[in-house]
């Protein structure tokens, strides 16, 4: 059984690509460069009209994993009721403070956006204990994702520690992402617990943050999850 292929796309020619390179679900952000930040509501709009794939939308409106101000959390929550109100498939976000989780952000974000999907993103990797976060996720049901790229290293330790992860993730899914390439593929594809995968500059022409989706590129990720 073949892994399910997530792709970044920051344009609607993004989406469209990825969709027929044969991706599963795709991650809409924009300033891929800065790590993807909150995309446009007209960009999220028309990538839904553009593309059959379900979409997760980021919220996250500054470098590193902060929520900001007061004021800029209100407005986090504010787009991720509009993101709800468009039926959007998931928001993907991940707020620390002082290294911890941020229960005030995490809290308003799934206020503002009740019973929607989340995905927690690679503010995990950031946490000093995998196995406590996993378990203080556990107060937000809506979580049912979480990106890590494995730690550090080779794909063979980082898939075999995301395959751990993943038996003690519970109902989540561990979503790996990080430098995903054909050959992180192929390892995954064969790790137990392991079921999707998460690619950025993998599936663009040229194979970084400024390239576009490129079909062909997808197509090739997507055979290597065989």
């Amino acid at each position: 059984m073949s892994l399910l292929l997530e792709v970044i796309a920051c344009s609607t020619r993004d989406a469209v690509e990825a969709d027929r390179g044969g991706a599963g679900r795709l991650e809409i952000v924009r300033d891929l460069e800065r790590g993807g930040l909150t995309p446009p509501a007209l960009l999220v709009r028309a990538i839904r009209d553009a593309s059959r794939l379900p979409v997760r939308v980021m919220i996250r409106e500054q470098s590193g994993y902060g929520a900001g101000s007061d004021a800029d959390l209100e407005q986090l929550a504010r787009y991720a009721g509009q993101m709800r109100a468009l039926g959007v498939d998931g928001l993907v976000l991940g707020f620390l403070r002082a290294g911890s989780l941020d229960t005030v952000a995490m809290n308003a974000i799934v206020a503002a956006a009740p019973g929607v999907p989340i995905t927690f993103h690679h503010a995990f990797d950031e946490l000093p204990d995998a196995r406590a976060a996993l378990s203080e996720l556990n107060r937000w049901p809506e979580v049912d994702r979480v990106l890590s790229a494995g730690g550090v290293g080779d794909w063979t330790g980082r898939a075999r520690r995301l395959g751990e992860l993943s038996r003690i993730a519970g109902p989540r899914t561990i979503l790996p992402g990080g430098g995903v390439d054909e050959a992180a593929l192929r390892i995954l594809a064969r790790t137990r617990g392991i079921r999707e995968a998460h690619v950025g500059r993998a599936a663009r022409t040229p194979a970084a943050p400024g390239g576009s989706v490129d079909r062909r590129a997808v197509a090739g990720l997507v055979a290597a999850t065989r």
